[in-house]
């Protein structure tokens, strides 16, 4: 059977940073660290709605982090322009190495599936967006569960979607947590490092494999 490889979408195969453009035409300078506490605030979000078990769509977990992180740098943006930074995260650019990464993958054989707490329309959406909704055999969402990453069952849930054993599965995924999360629920996993500062958690729980690139996949994953 061939190798079943779940990709990340948020952050692994699309840059959530790619508003920071946006971003720059509302609040200047600031963009960057903006955008990097709307992203933290969405995760925290999606874990605590996830352990209260009080689910939201991860769109409201979006909308809700936006908000907060109005408030904490101060910046009155209207409803408009926040409706008009939500759209922005239907439409994320591909990072660089993407398409021919998976092009490749696809070329040898691998099963490709997206894997996000995303619901399924919006992940699809975002990858037809990026030009790379061909490459997937399909997409799974934690929305049929109605919880989030790194609950065990969502990825329980995956196997059983894509027709998978964890021992013949991997998440590739830049998050540590979802790579831990997946690990914890025995599957395979390859961190995706995509900058040199990030640190994987020392929760003594490893990747299987590290890549600084989806190029570097198809070198380093076992034969299909």
């Amino acid at each position: 059977m061939s190798t079943t490889l779940a990709f990340d979408v948020y952050g692994t195969l699309v840059d959530t940073h790619g508003v920071v453009a946006a971003l720059q035409g509302l609040i200047g300078d600031n963009a960057a660290n903006f955008s990097q506490t709307w992203r933290d605030k969405q995760l925290e979000y999606s874990f605590r709605r996830g352990l209260m078990q009080n689910y939201e769509p991860f769109t409201v977990c979006t909308s809700n982090a936006l908000d907060y992180t109005c408030m904490f740098y101060g910046v009155d943006l209207t409803q408009e322009q926040k409706a008009m930074l939500l759209a922005s995260y239907r439409s994320l650019p591909a990072f660089k190495d993407v398409e021919d990464g998976l092009k490749n993958l696809t070329a040898n054989n691998y099963r490709l599936f997206a894997f996000s707490n995303g619901t399924a329309n919006a992940v699809k959406g975002l990858l037809l967006e990026a030009g790379i909704r061909g490459y997937f055999e399909g997409v799974v969402s934690v929305d049929d569960l109605k919880s989030f990453k790194p609950n065990p069952a969502v990825y329980s849930h995956f196997l059983r979607e894509a027709q998978a054993k964890g021992s013949d599965a991997w998440l590739i995924s830049s998050n540590p947590f979802d790579v831990i999360g997946a690990i914890s629920a025995g599957m395979r996993a390859a961190w995706v490092k995509r900058s040199r500062d990030a640190i994987f958690d020392p929760w003594g729980i490893d990747p299987t494999i590290t890549v600084e690139n989806l190029g570097e996949l198809l070198e380093k994953l076992p034969g299909k």
